[in-house]
């Protein structure tokens, strides 16, 4: 009887030691916010100062995402960057730029929102340390609008090294390579928590009413783009590894409006041996693209998606970015593209045509010819509007570009309070989006600099809607 006594407590130790090692833990938390990008940590600081507590998950073992990949800056308009430097702009020009960039088919009150908002969130990043008083032009802005740090640094480590100095200051509860695998819900099919899995493989439940969904696009993996997209096979890509998509499994099952999947904006100008993105700021300062006849083909400074057309037809696809020395000491990135070894500098004009097999007379009449319409502010071949730099003094430096997918216009649809929308066309309580993980903002093409914007204005705007 002692026997059978002692082997029946085994077992019911045992069943439990067992039950307990299985089973997920929890805790709770006002608010859940996915991923540490630009938009994350903007939701999760503004959900923080309205007095939530915040969890921010983040997969990687590190904050950014995309944004420490941006490069030419993040566009504002009426800003005192802007005054100082002279420049007259206004909330009706600047959306009418993205508009037109995008077809016409973005979200008009959206893109306003977006457009007014530019200039506070601006003044937030910079009261927060960043600096953003350099200003350019980029491709399809009829305005130099775009911000970045002084000489022309790039402007995605800039602000994410603000954001995360930001986030370490806070009561924020930041987990990097802790994956959210799930959202759940309740009986009432309303918003209960999240799923989680550490970088041990431990699995666990956040129980909270209100989650952010701030995990970027899905440019990062090719087997998601191309199945949206098929004629993006073989493709390139600027993405972070981390951009694989992940809000499409998180909302599976929560009948959640995707929208405009198949709008994948390629950049034009993209390193084709290393797939490094080349700023479109070097073009904004006055760089200029040839082909392999040494002759110009399009203006510069059109859109991303013809201009990326263009670069497709020319003969071989074989196509150079081009500039020199008084645009590389406009923009201090194009250093970091010389240190890597991807842009080949020469003295003079002929030394670089022959480094290009590249005919000398053809390129010295491209460029006798360019300098001219920079002379006469008059582009007579393709029309470009912003002519600043006169090409005639060396050193001279050219890289070979391609485009490349760069950026996913579609993902969630949300609201004016970044709320997520259901397949029904209401707002599903407690659940938001913002950055590139939501979609029917830009339309076709987006303008290059609104992807910070975008990722600043909606994260903002999701965490005080969350917090209220």
């Amino acid at each position: 009887m002692k026997i059978k006594l002692i082997i029946l407590s085994v077992v019911v130790v045992l069943l439990l030691l067992s039950y307990k090692w299985t089973s997920e833990p929890s805790e709770t938390v006002g608010l859940v916010v996915i991923g540490a990008g630009a938009s994350g940590m903007s939701a999760a600081l503004e959900a923080e100062a309205a007095g939530v507590k915040v969890i921010l998950l983040e997969k990687m073992p590190y904050v950014g995402g995309n944004t420490v990949r941006a490069t030419a800056g993040m566009n504002a308009v009426s800003t005192d960057a802007q005054s100082e430097a002279g420049i007259v702009d206004d909330v009706g020009t600047f959306v009418s730029d993205i508009l037109e960039s995008g077809h016409s088919e973005g979200n008009p009150r959206m893109i306003e929102i977006m457009a007014n908002e530019s200039a506070f969130a601006l003044d937030w990043l910079t009261e927060k340390g960043a600096d953003l008083s350099d200003v350019g032009i980029l491709a399809g802005h009829s305005i130099p609008r775009t911000h970045r740090p002084s000489g022309g640094q790039p402007v995605g480590g800039e602000i994410v090294s603000v954001l995360k100095g930001a986030i370490q200051s806070s009561t924020v509860d930041l987990r990097l390579e802790h994956k959210a695998v799930q959202i759940l819900v309740d009986q009432n099919h309303e918003i209960s928590g999240v799923g989680v899995v550490d970088k041990t493989g431990r699995k666990y439940t956040i129980n909270a009413k209100k989650v952010i969904i701030a995990t970027g696009g899905f440019g990062g993996s090719p087997e998601v783009f191309v199945y949206y997209n098929q004629k993006l096979k073989g493709y390139h890509t600027t993405n972070s590894p981390s951009a694989t998509g992940d809000f499409i499994g998180l909302v599976e099952n929560l009948g959640v409006q995707l929208v405009d999947m198949s709008y994948i904006q390629t950049h034009p100008t993209v390193s084709l041996e290393y797939g490094v993105l080349i700023t479109e700021a070097i073009r904004g300062n006055g760089g200029i693209l040839i082909n392999s006849s040494g002759k110009r083909f399009a203006n510069e400074m059109k859109n991303r998606d013809y201009l990326s057309e263009d670069l497709l037809s020319q003969p071989d696809k074989e196509v150079y970015l081009l500039f020199n020395e008084k645009v590389r000491e406009s923009l201090a990135a194009s250093d970091d593209y010389i240190d890597m070894d991807l842009i080949l500098s020469a003295p003079d004009v002929e030394t670089l045509a022959n480094a290009l097999r590249i005919d000398t007379q053809n390129l010295s009449e491209t460029l006798d010819r360019y300098n001219g319409f920079v002379e006469s502010q008059v582009d007579l071949d393709f029309g470009r509007r912003s002519l600043t730099v006169i090409l005639d003094e060396g050193p001279f430096y050219a890289v070979r570009v391609t485009p490349a997918v760069h950026y996913c216009m579609g993902g969630i649809l949300i609201d004016e309070q970044a709320r997520v929308i259901d397949e029904n066309g209401k707002p599903i309580t407690g659940l938001y989006a913002s950055g590139e993980a939501t979609g029917g903002i830009h339309g076709l093409n987006r303008l290059g600099g609104n992807s910070l914007l975008d990722a600043i204005v909606f994260g903002r705007i999701a965490g005080r809607s969350a917090g209220e």
